[in-house]
């Protein structure tokens, strides 16, 4: 089974997934509402292909504390290899997050994220590895689908960026994900 394939097929298991949550149900109160009720999954899923190949996998767990404020814990999975420099590497790493919402779509983010990676460190004329923490805090934009599931485009500023170190391109980060 080639890579492709595999993509294929997470992508029909997110879309079958995302189209079961938005079943039929009125929306319960806060407290009506059980802990499992306020818990819901998501995360980041993107790709690219070329020179560079890019995957980066990151599902989150969140818990609704309030009608307005989530937060919980992440995982990060990032395949990168550029053919350009015979180089690739895997990137692990966690993350928690918080999430406020301003309105019904409108939300500000922050997270703390540790990534574990390869890294070419200039001064010593190696490649390194070690633990890569961020600080990112921004805002974004989310669109309902059904009672709890949708997507998000979130716009995030890496307060620590190291342009060593880090495996982004630059500070502004950009994510597209979903939560169900």
């Amino acid at each position: 089974m080639n890579i492709r394939s595999v993509l294929i097929s997470l992508t029909f298991i997110i879309i079958n997934t995302v189209a079961l949550a938005q079943g039929p149900g009125a929306s319960r109160s806060e407290e009506e509402s059980g802990f499992f009720d306020r818990v819901y999954v998501g995360g980041n899923f993107s790709m690219q292909f070329g020179d560079i190949t890019a995957i980066d996998l990151s599902p989150l767990v969140g818990y609704r504390f309030s009608e307005t404020f989530s937060a919980g814990p992440g995982f990060t999975y990032q395949y990168f290899n550029d053919k350009r420099f015979d180089f690739s590497t895997n990137i692990i790493g966690y993350r928690v997050f918080g999430r406020k919402m301003l309105n019904e779509q409108l939300f500000a983010y922050a997270e703390y994220e540790n990534l574990k990676l390869e890294y070419f460190d200039p001064f010593a004329g190696e490649i390194q590895e070690g633990w890569v923490p961020g600080v990112l805090a921004g805002g974004g934009l989310f669109q309902p689908i059904g009672r709890s599931a949708g997507v998000m485009l979130t716009v995030l500023y890496n307060l620590s960026y190291d342009d060593i170190r880090s495996p982004y391109a630059s500070p502004l980060i950009v994510r597209a994900g979903f939560t169900l």
